[in-house]
């Protein structure tokens, strides 16, 4: 292998990145927009709900049950309506999410040591969203239901009751549970996939449109040197996207890494070799631009979002779907990428994962080295 023959193809890549702003503006610019959109639009967290009241008894004991739902973090009480149809008003034309009908006689049931019926209509169109908001109802209303049972026994003169089972819950990881904690490592891999699978993905198609195939291959390069040569400017492009994204999470969001940086790196070097190669052999097979194009963004960029843990969780997946994910590189990072952010964990725990993406590196340069030398190189 000649490095100067190396040198002379990292440096005629640059050049031609230098030139064409295209490319550029694919490198740097939609990485940084990556980080802003997906770090504070795409979260998963719920919080101040939308919640609208019809409150049929106007007692004491409503207007307190009011105030303490709209003290609650999860829940904001945008108004207080006279109708229920008003209420179904609101849901219907999306201004609230949870309407909550208080019956009449409800500080009267409540009194008197009776069951007290309470309609809480939740909007179901988006079923996981609905779900949280149904588990933060009924927590709510356990909560309250036991301050009632307390103050009952109070004016009974009997001591209160505690609980056989005290549960205390300790989180780990993400202590504060929120979603940006682990949706913005992952947006590293996304990254990495989109700029550095998509971008390789059209040099050496490139070279075939404009007909300069031909004079490499009566140039003195070999298969390797040319994989190298048009790799290495890539992998400068995606160490520096990732190194702006780690900055941007820390300074914009507040994402702390708490294991080893060097160990990052050198996992992320990994991945990287893995997209490189991904997007050289696209290139490779198809020789053409714009079906490189569309095939880098069905083969690196939706399975990376899609099937990767980072946003759908795959256990929740059918099985064949579970099946596929083993192939997906960004299944494999995201897992390093939640190890080192999140839980500080070491080589000795991340190890399977690296060396499945370096068994994908292998594969894919070594598939990639066997199309060149079939073409003459």
């Amino acid at each position: 292998m000649n490095f100067l023959r190396i040198k002379a193809l990292v440096r005629k890549e640059f050049y031609h990145l230098i030139r064409d702003y295209r490319s550029l503006y694919m490198a740097f610019a939609i990485p940084f927009l990556l980080v802003i959109l997906f770090g504070y639009a795409l979260s998963l967290d719920v919080d101040n709900v939308e919640t609208v009241i019809v409150d049929y008894d106007h007692s004491e004991m409503s207007r307190d049950f009011i105030r303490k739902l709209d003290a609650s973090p999860y829940f904001h009480v945008a108004t207080q309506l006279a109708k229920t149809k008003d209420a179904a008003d609101y849901l219907d034309h999306d201004r609230a999410a949870v309407a909550i009908i208080i019956p009449p006689d409800f500080m009267k049931n409540l009194s008197a040591n009776r069951e007290t019926p309470l309609q809480i209509i939740i909007d179901g169109s988006d079923p996981n969203f609905a779900g949280i908001i149904n588990g933060y109802m009924m927590a709510f209303t356990e909560q309250y239901n036991q301050t009632l049972l307390f103050n009952f026994l109070n004016r009974q003169g009997m001591e209160k009751i505690k609980p056989p089972v005290d549960g205390r819950i300790r989180v780990w990881f993400n202590e504060d549970l929120e979603s940006r904690n682990f949706i913005v490592p992952g947006i590293i891999a996304i990254i990495i996939m989109l700029v550095c699978a998509f971008l390789t993905s059209l040099i050496i198609a490139r070279e075939y449109e404009n007909g300069t195939m031909e004079t490499i291959k009566s140039l003195p390069i070999r298969a390797g040197e040319l994989l190298l040569g048009k790799a290495l400017p890539y992998f400068v492009i995606g160490l520096t996207d990732v190194l702006i994204a780690i900055l941007l999470g820390q300074l914009l969001f507040g994402v702390v890494m708490k294991g080893n940086f060097w160990l990052m790196m050198a996992a992320t070097s990994l991945y990287l070799g893995v997209a490189l190669a991904l997007g050289l052999l696209i290139s490779n097979a198809t020789k053409s631009q714009l079906i490189a194009n569309q095939m880098a963004f069905m083969l690196t960029y939706l399975p990376s979002v899609l099937l990767s843990d980072f946003v759908f969780p795959i256990i929740n997946m059918p099985t064949i779907l579970q099946l596929v994910t083993y192939i997906v590189p960004a299944r494999y990072y995201i897992d390093i990428l939640g190890g080192i952010y999140l839980r500080n964990l070491g080589f000795a725990y991340l190890w399977p994962s690296m060396l499945v993406l370096g068994m994908m590196f292998i594969i894919l340069t070594a598939l990639n080295y066997r199309l060149l030398k079939k073409e003459g190189l």
